[in-house]
């Protein structure tokens, strides 16, 4: 046999491999290839070192370009607390049968810890402890979270049983709707080379996507490709009506992706260093000085970000990951209002960003979560795309996901790991279609209720906090009373008076559990709360324990600003805290060991972790960052405040 063509080896994955859903008898990956491949995965120790071979059905997303969810299917339970090396290895589907199987040792040599030649993984008897965080726009300037939890792994390393039970990333994985000049350019020349499908668009003023790519229109200039709709206020305001925004996000949506190849590209770029040939250097043509000024300035943030994804393949090869949207993996105040609704979804043109966004993440996160909800009609229409990937069968492709409500997920560990879809099941306004939707309608909340039943403890995830800073709530009912909800993202839990009469009930509920901890991101700042029913004494009956962003921070000043604010005016004796829906609860903040003047807000990027009791209360929370790591001071009190209001 002639020697093997070292170059198509290392080359061929392109990104992967992402550990996803890991069980006592299952193991999920995800990857990206050039080329279709055989897999097998051979785990050190276990049966006898005989190769397991996945259930794994390419989709072809392009001339040179497949994604795959490998699934293996075990008979046998995984050994618990330990450090499992594993090697995933991949032959060419066209390979002579004789031909050896290319190692993970030779196609990712640099995906191991110091002093191991094979990545592993460990699978936890317990949810003992988490990462979680969300939020991650690679052209921020700050730090990657995700490389800090990657240092932080790698020093955890030589002890399996101090490794968490999972990643969790809570939303915002990409940002479709926020992207960098540089980052677009990378995004078309992978296209090219992978030859990622062209699509029609219609009703646009660009008839496909190799037309758009080439339109003076094409950089920071995006917006303006969005058609008006009568009677109703132009399409182009209300779909990107987070570029006006001018205190509550820095979110820009003058690169805003638009076909599913673009999103297809972005997701194997930040997620692996391999499709990187270099960073762009200089600008197109065709900008203009300032514009010309804005890219310089991108490209120089986003050496540090390229620079660190090495770090990030290595850790999700090592880490189950667990993901979950939220609004910016689609785009800015997706399904905010059910004006927004008909006015996005009523047009073809943005209906099909939307839906391109949609596909996007189902195959390159919703996927991995849990692959059985998509068997049957689901893969069968992105099978059908994949084959012949015509406008027809994107629409239909499309149609399907945006009617799909199966996103939510959850995991059987102890305690049970929920995580909740907030984006695509919302409770509607009836008696103002501006007025904000509810984070979850009365059948998903009933559905959330049924799973809670019978567990002492749960985890949940909800991609916005149930509990936020009151302040910025108040700010955002006031946007939303003045018919502005888009202008604040007025998306909180407690905006939408049947929403949060119903979440606060379920917490009441006597069958439901008796410790809730609640994990969020969304609003670029971190922070822990410890709440009470009002006639409970003892510890804490929920957790909010929020981490963001990843690779986001809230302005700095504006932050220090609402924080003191919401301090003085809702303190315990404040009678404010009269005039909330949560007036039954007593919510105690706990304050960040940094904190010289009281501070209960974290603004650091990095990544959160929280370990818990054997009765699911958390026990350790701090936010991780290359630089520093920071402690959340939990004090459990022994009784509870006497004051019916609210500290936050």
């Amino acid at each position: 046999m002639s020697e093997p063509n070292t170059n198509r080896i290392t080359e061929n994955v392109l990104a992967g491999p992402i550990l996803r859903r890991l069980e006592p008898r299952r193991i999920v990956i995800w990857l990206a290839t050039r080329e279709r491949c055989n897999w097998q995965l051979s785990i050190t120790g276990v049966a006898a070192n005989t190769p397991l071979v996945p259930v794994a059905t390419p989709v072809k997303i392009g001339k040179r370009c497949f994604l795959y969810l490998l699934d293996f299917v075990l008979d046998f339970d995984l050994p618990e607390d330990q450090a499992l090396p594993y090697d995933l290895q991949w032959k060419s589907e066209s390979a002579a049968p004789a031909e050896n199987w290319v190692s993970i040792r030779e196609w990712a040599p640099d995906i191991c810890y110091n002093g191991h030649d094979l990545p592993q993984f460990v699978k936890r008897s317990r949810l003992e402890s988490i990462l979680h965080g969300s939020c991650r726009k690679p052209h921020h300037p700050c730090e990657d979270g995700l490389v800090a939890a990657d240092h932080w792994l790698s020093q955890k390393h030589p002890n399996a049983g101090s490794w968490p039970t999972f990643l969790v990333m809570t939303g915002d994985q990409v940002y479709v709707d926020d992207v960098a000049g540089p980052m677009l350019t990378a995004i078309h020349e992978l296209i090219e080379a992978l030859g990622l499908y062209d699509e029609q668009i219609e009703q646009a003023q660009v008839p496909d996507s190799q037309t758009l790519y080439k339109s003076q229109y094409n950089y920071y200039r995006r917006s303006e490709l969005l058609p008006d709709v009568r009677p109703n206020d132009p399409l182009r305001k209300r779909f990107f009506e987070g570029a006006k925004k001018p205190v509550f996000t820095t979110s820009n949506a003058d690169n805003h992706l638009v076909t599913l190849a673009e999103v297809l590209a972005m997701y194997l770029l930040v997620w692996s260093p391999v499709p990187w040939d270099c960073l762009p250097e200089g600008p197109p043509q065709g900008l203009t000085d300032v514009e010309s000024q804005r890219y310089h300035q991108e490209r120089n943030t986003l050496v540090q970000f390229v620079d660190g994804l090495k770090a990030v393949r290595r850790l999700l090869a090592h880490m189950p990951t667990l993901m979950i949207f939220d609004d910016h993996d689609v785009t800015d105040d997706w399904n905010l209002t059910a004006e927004w609704e008909q006015t996005a979804y009523g047009h073809p043109f943005s209906r099909r960003i939307i839906g391109n966004a949609l596909a996007g993440y189902m195959l390159c996160q919703g996927w991995g979560n849990n692959p059985d909800v998509f068997k049957g009609e689901t893969l069968e229409k992105v099978q059908k795309w994949s084959q012949s990937p015509s406008k027809t069968n994107q629409d239909n492709l499309i149609n399907h996901l945006l009617h799909f409500h199966h996103w939510e997920y959850s995991v059987n560990t102890q305690p049970k790991l929920l995580v909740m879809d907030t984006r695509t099941r919302r409770w509607r306004s009836e008696s103002n279609l501006n007025r904000p939707s509810g984070l979850m309608d009365w059948e998903a909340l009933t559905e959330l209720q049924s799973e809670l039943l019978n567990h002492d403890s749960v985890v949940m995830v909800s991609p916005a906090p149930i509990f936020g800073v009151k302040l910025i709530e108040v700010v955002q009912k006031c946007f939303s009373l003045a018919g502005k909800p888009l202008l604040v993202d007025a998306e909180n839990w407690m905006a939408h008076k049947g929403t949060a009469n119903a979440i606060l009930n379920i917490f009441r509920h006597t069958k439901t559990p008796a410790h809730f901890v609640i994990l969020s991101g969304d609003v670029h700042y971190s922070f822990v709360y410890g709440i009470q029913l009002k006639s409970q004494r003892g510890v804490p009956h929920l957790w909010q324990v929020t981490s963001s962003g990843i690779k986001n921070e809230f302005p700095k000043k504006l932050l220090d600003t609402l924080d003191r604010l919401s301090r003085w005016l809702y303190s315990p004796r404040s009678p404010l805290n009269y005039f909330t829906r949560r007036r039954g609860m007593t919510i105690n903040p706990f304050k960040p060991e940094t904190a010289s003047r009281g501070e209960r807000l974290l603004n650091q990027a990095g990544i959160g972790y929280v370990a818990f009791a054997d009765d699911g209360r958390p026990t350790h929370v701090e936010q991780i960052s290359k630089q520093k790591t920071v402690q959340f001071r939990i004090d459990i009190p022994e009784k509870s405040h006497s004051t019916p209001g609210e500290t936050p």
